[in-house]
Protein backbone atom coordinates (compact mmCIF):
# COMPACT_ATOMS: atom_id res chain seq x y z
CA UNK A 1 0.00 0.00 0.00
CA UNK A 2 1.38 3.43 -0.92
CA UNK A 3 1.40 6.07 1.74
CA UNK A 4 1.46 9.80 1.22
CA UNK A 5 4.42 11.60 2.71
CA UNK A 6 3.11 13.71 5.58
CA UNK A 7 6.04 16.08 5.95
CA UNK A 8 9.27 17.38 4.53
CA UNK A 9 11.22 19.39 7.09
CA UNK A 10 14.93 19.86 7.66
CA UNK A 11 15.38 17.77 10.82
CA UNK A 12 12.85 16.43 13.34
CA UNK A 13 15.58 16.60 16.00
CA UNK A 14 14.96 20.38 16.04
CA UNK A 15 11.45 19.84 17.43
CA UNK A 16 12.20 20.37 21.13
CA UNK A 17 13.67 23.82 20.48
CA UNK A 18 10.71 24.57 18.22
CA UNK A 19 8.23 23.61 20.94
CA UNK A 20 9.98 25.92 23.40
CA UNK A 21 9.82 28.83 20.94
CA UNK A 22 6.22 28.09 19.86
CA UNK A 23 5.12 28.07 23.50
CA UNK A 24 6.92 31.39 24.09
CA UNK A 25 5.16 32.93 21.06
CA UNK A 26 1.85 31.50 22.30
CA UNK A 27 2.23 33.42 25.56
CA UNK A 28 2.52 36.62 23.48
CA UNK A 29 -0.68 35.80 21.56
CA UNK A 30 -3.43 35.58 24.23
CA UNK A 31 -6.31 36.23 21.83
CA UNK A 32 -5.29 33.36 19.57
CA UNK A 33 -4.86 31.12 22.64
CA UNK A 34 -8.41 31.99 23.75
CA UNK A 35 -9.75 31.23 20.28
CA UNK A 36 -7.89 27.89 20.31
CA UNK A 37 -9.55 26.98 23.64
CA UNK A 38 -12.99 27.83 22.22
CA UNK A 39 -12.26 25.97 18.97
CA UNK A 40 -11.20 22.91 20.95
CA UNK A 41 -14.63 22.85 22.64
CA UNK A 42 -16.80 23.82 19.66
CA UNK A 43 -14.97 22.16 16.73
CA UNK A 44 -16.18 24.70 14.12
CA UNK A 45 -13.76 23.40 11.48
CA UNK A 46 -14.52 19.69 11.90
CA UNK A 47 -14.45 17.94 8.55
CA UNK A 48 -12.56 20.68 6.70
CA UNK A 49 -9.22 20.23 4.95
CA UNK A 50 -7.09 23.38 5.02
CA UNK A 51 -3.93 24.00 3.03
CA UNK A 52 -1.96 26.99 4.24
CA UNK A 53 0.96 28.48 2.33
CA UNK A 54 2.39 30.95 4.84
CA UNK A 55 5.63 32.04 6.48
CA UNK A 56 6.50 29.05 8.68
CA UNK A 57 7.26 30.79 11.95
CA UNK A 58 6.36 30.28 15.60
CA UNK A 59 3.42 32.65 15.19
CA UNK A 60 2.09 30.71 12.21
CA UNK A 61 2.65 27.51 14.18
CA UNK A 62 0.18 28.79 16.77
CA UNK A 63 -2.32 29.63 14.04
CA UNK A 64 -1.96 26.08 12.64
CA UNK A 65 -2.43 24.64 16.15
CA UNK A 66 -5.60 26.72 16.51
CA UNK A 67 -7.03 25.52 13.20
CA UNK A 68 -6.29 21.92 14.18
CA UNK A 69 -7.89 22.45 17.61
CA UNK A 70 -11.00 23.56 15.72
CA UNK A 71 -11.15 20.18 14.02
CA UNK A 72 -9.45 21.02 10.71
CA UNK A 73 -7.07 18.69 8.91
CA UNK A 74 -4.19 21.13 8.24
CA UNK A 75 -1.26 21.05 5.83
CA UNK A 76 1.27 23.88 5.93
CA UNK A 77 3.88 24.79 3.33
CA UNK A 78 6.22 27.76 3.15
CA UNK A 79 5.27 30.87 1.22
CA UNK A 80 8.84 32.15 1.59
CA UNK A 81 11.64 29.64 2.14
CA UNK A 82 13.90 32.37 3.50
CA UNK A 83 11.61 33.01 6.48
CA UNK A 84 11.07 29.35 7.41
CA UNK A 85 12.01 28.50 10.98
CA UNK A 86 13.15 24.88 10.75
CA UNK A 87 12.66 24.22 14.47
CA UNK A 88 9.04 25.43 14.35
CA UNK A 89 8.37 23.27 11.27
CA UNK A 90 9.84 20.22 13.02
CA UNK A 91 7.82 20.85 16.18
CA UNK A 92 4.56 21.11 14.24
CA UNK A 93 5.22 17.70 12.71
CA UNK A 94 6.72 15.90 15.68
CA UNK A 95 4.86 17.38 18.65
CA UNK A 96 1.62 18.80 17.24
CA UNK A 97 0.87 16.25 14.48
CA UNK A 98 0.48 18.83 11.71
CA UNK A 99 1.78 18.09 8.22
CA UNK A 100 4.45 20.59 7.18
CA UNK A 101 6.37 20.93 3.95
CA UNK A 102 9.01 23.63 4.50
CA UNK A 103 12.79 23.87 4.69
CA UNK A 104 14.67 27.13 5.19
CA UNK A 105 16.43 28.01 1.94
CA UNK A 106 14.83 25.20 -0.09
CA UNK A 107 15.53 25.30 -3.81
CA UNK A 108 12.91 26.13 -6.43
CA UNK A 109 12.11 22.50 -7.27
CA UNK A 110 11.61 21.64 -3.60
CA UNK A 111 9.50 24.76 -3.07
CA UNK A 112 7.12 23.77 -5.86
CA UNK A 113 7.01 20.12 -4.72
CA UNK A 114 5.86 21.49 -1.35
CA UNK A 115 3.17 23.58 -3.07
CA UNK A 116 2.04 20.40 -4.84
CA UNK A 117 1.88 18.58 -1.47
CA UNK A 118 -0.45 21.30 -0.17
CA UNK A 119 -2.64 20.94 -3.27
CA UNK A 120 -2.58 17.13 -2.96
CA UNK A 121 -4.35 17.64 0.37
CA UNK A 122 -7.44 18.60 -1.69
CA UNK A 123 -8.23 21.61 0.49
CA UNK A 124 -11.69 23.02 0.91
CA UNK A 125 -10.16 26.14 2.48
CA UNK A 126 -6.86 27.81 1.68
CA UNK A 127 -4.70 30.44 3.31
CA UNK A 128 -2.14 31.60 0.79
CA UNK A 129 0.46 34.35 1.17
CA UNK A 130 1.63 34.80 -2.40
CA UNK A 131 -1.14 32.88 -4.21
CA UNK A 132 1.10 29.98 -5.30
CA UNK A 133 -1.34 27.32 -4.03
CA UNK A 134 -4.25 29.23 -5.53
CA UNK A 135 -2.40 29.53 -8.83
CA UNK A 136 -1.90 25.76 -9.02
CA UNK A 137 -5.50 25.07 -7.97
CA UNK A 138 -6.87 27.41 -10.64
CA UNK A 139 -4.60 26.28 -13.46
CA UNK A 140 -3.00 22.85 -13.50
CA UNK A 141 -5.21 21.22 -10.84
CA UNK A 142 -8.77 22.42 -11.39
CA UNK A 143 -10.54 19.41 -9.86
CA UNK A 144 -12.94 20.53 -7.19
CA UNK A 145 -13.41 19.11 -3.73
CA UNK A 146 -16.91 18.69 -2.34
CA UNK A 147 -17.74 20.80 0.67
CA UNK A 148 -18.12 18.89 3.92
CA UNK A 149 -21.57 18.43 5.35
CA UNK A 150 -22.21 21.02 8.02
CA UNK A 151 -24.18 20.46 11.18
CA UNK A 152 -27.21 22.63 11.54
CA UNK A 153 -27.08 24.95 14.54
CA UNK A 154 -29.40 24.02 17.36
CA UNK A 155 -32.70 25.83 17.21
CA UNK A 156 -33.09 28.61 19.77
CA UNK A 157 -36.90 28.35 19.74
Amino acid sequence: MATTKRHDVKDLALASEGVRRIEWADRQMPVLAAIRERFDREQPLAGYRISACLHVTTETANLARTLKAGGADVVLCASNPLSTQDDAAAALVDEFDISVFAIKGEDNDTYYSHIEAAVDHKPQLTMDDGADVIGVLHSARRTSSPAPRRRRPASSA
